[in-house]
This record gives C-alpha cells, sequence and structure tokens, in this order.
C-alpha cells in the first residue's frame, strides 16, 4: 500500500498550515508524524480521512471508506453498553455470527472480555481506550489513523495498550498513521518517524531505521 501526498494547501482564513505539501507513506507499518502541538498534525489526518476538505492538491491511494480512526477522545455512545456501541456499525462488514466472533476475539487481545455489558461512564479512561482501538481494529481497513489515542492516559496503562496494540498490528497488513507529539511513543511503535513543523507544515526529518539511535536528532528537529 503506497499513499502519496501530493502539493497540498490547507489554510484556515490567514493561517496557512500546508502549503504545496509533499509526503509518500509506502510502507504497511507504523507511520509516526511528531512535531509541536497545534501544527497541523491532527489537520492532516482530518483531510486523508475526509473529514475536513483540502484547498487543493492531491491524494493518491487512500479510499475513505477504507479507513479506521482511533480519536483523541473515545466517542462511545454514552446511552449504548460497549457491546451495543459496537454492534452500531459490525454487522455493515460481518454477518451476525462472524461479527459477534470478531468482537469477542478483538476484546480478548485487549482484555476486554468482562465489559461489554458495560456502559461507557462506569469503566475507566484506560478501557474506554482500549474499546475506542477495538473498534477501530474490528473494521476490516487497510489504514488505521491515530490521533493522539494516549495522550490522556498514565504511563503504565499508555504503554501496556501501546504493547498490546503492536502485537496485533504484527498480525495484520495495515498501514498505520499516527499522529503524536511524544517521541518516545513514536520509537516505542516502531516503523518510520517524520518530524513535521513550522508555518506552513513542511518535513523537517525523516528517520526510517535505527530510529532508538536517532532520539537525539528527532528532538532537535521539534
Amino acid at each position: 500500500m503506497k499513499i502519496e501526498i501530493k502539493n497540498l494547501c490547507k489554510s484556515f482564513g490567514d493561517r496557512i498550515v500546508f502549503d504545496n505539501f509533499n509526503i509518500s507513506f509506502t510502507s504497511e507499518s507504523v507511520n509516526s508524524i511528531i512535531g509541536e502541538s497545534g501544527g497541523g498534525k491532527s489537520t492532516l489526518l482530518n483531510i486523508l480521512s475526509g473529514l475536513l476538505k483540502k484547498d487543493s492538491g492531491e491524494i493518491v491511494g487512500i479510499n475513505e471508506d477504507d479507513i479506521s480512526y482511533i480519536f483523541q477522545e473515545d466517542r462511545l455512545v454514552p446511552w449504548l453498553n460497549i457491546k451495543e456501541n459496537m454492534e452500531l456499525f459490525i454487522y455493515d462488514y460481518f454477518s451476525k455470527d462472524e461479527g459477534v466472533k470478531k468482537i469477542n476475539e478483538t476484546f480478548k487481545l485487549l482484555h476486554l472480555e468482562n465489559i461489554q455489558m458495560k456502559y461507557p461512564e462506569k469503566l475507566s479512561g484506560g478501557m474506554r481506550q482500549r474499546v475506542n482501538i477495538a473498534r477501530a481494529l474490528l473494521k476490516p481497513s487497510k489504514l488505521i489513523l491515530m490521533d493522539e489515542p494516549f495522550k490522556s492516559l498514565d504511563y503504565k496503562t499508555k504503554y501496556s495498550i501501546m504493547k498490546e496494540l503492536k502485537q496485533i498490528l504484527k498480525k495484520e497488513e495495515r498501514m498505520v498513521i499516527f499522529v503524536t507529539h511524544d517521541v518516545d511513543e513514536a520509537i516505542y511503535m516502531n516503523g518510520n518517524i517524520f518530524v513535521l513543523g513550522g508555518k506552513p507544515f513542511s518535513i523537517r526529518g525523516v528517520f526510517t531505521e535505527k530510529i532508538q539511535e536517532d532520539k537525539e536528532e528527532i528532538l532537535k528537529l521539534i
């Protein structure tokens, strides 16, 4: 799978976020985008997903119907239990028996087996984010967008979930584009790291190998 963004332009009033911006994602792995907060990382994901319209430019190799999106917040429907939240979309892709099997399998991988009948308000932030990730994984998409999904979690919970997610992604041929402002998160998830910044946004550096050794170089570019 290959995604190319060519000559992307996007402004909000007088604020130019992208001006003839180009970037390519070519591997079926985690592609991390890091940079300062408020720079335009989330804007890029929203354009890729179709939630936000670009002003001009071309995006090649992406189908908006073939995307899962893990947001910063869980966006669960509060008056539905967790099983019902999953059922809002799962049967669009699977039969009822297949859907139930998929939910059970994915929930087991993320240690969610005993919470299907609970309501979102009864779950901890870590559990709700696990559900958020499970929902994205349940959709049979080729591309997963992740917008700082670990931002509000404590250190132990964050790395527990990241470890589980890495193990799942190893088994599945999906491309991931992961936005974060945390260098350690990007390094832990492995794959490719794109350092973006400036006004308008531009690529300051790309790291694809031995990224553990490149942490100081990455930090200099943010």
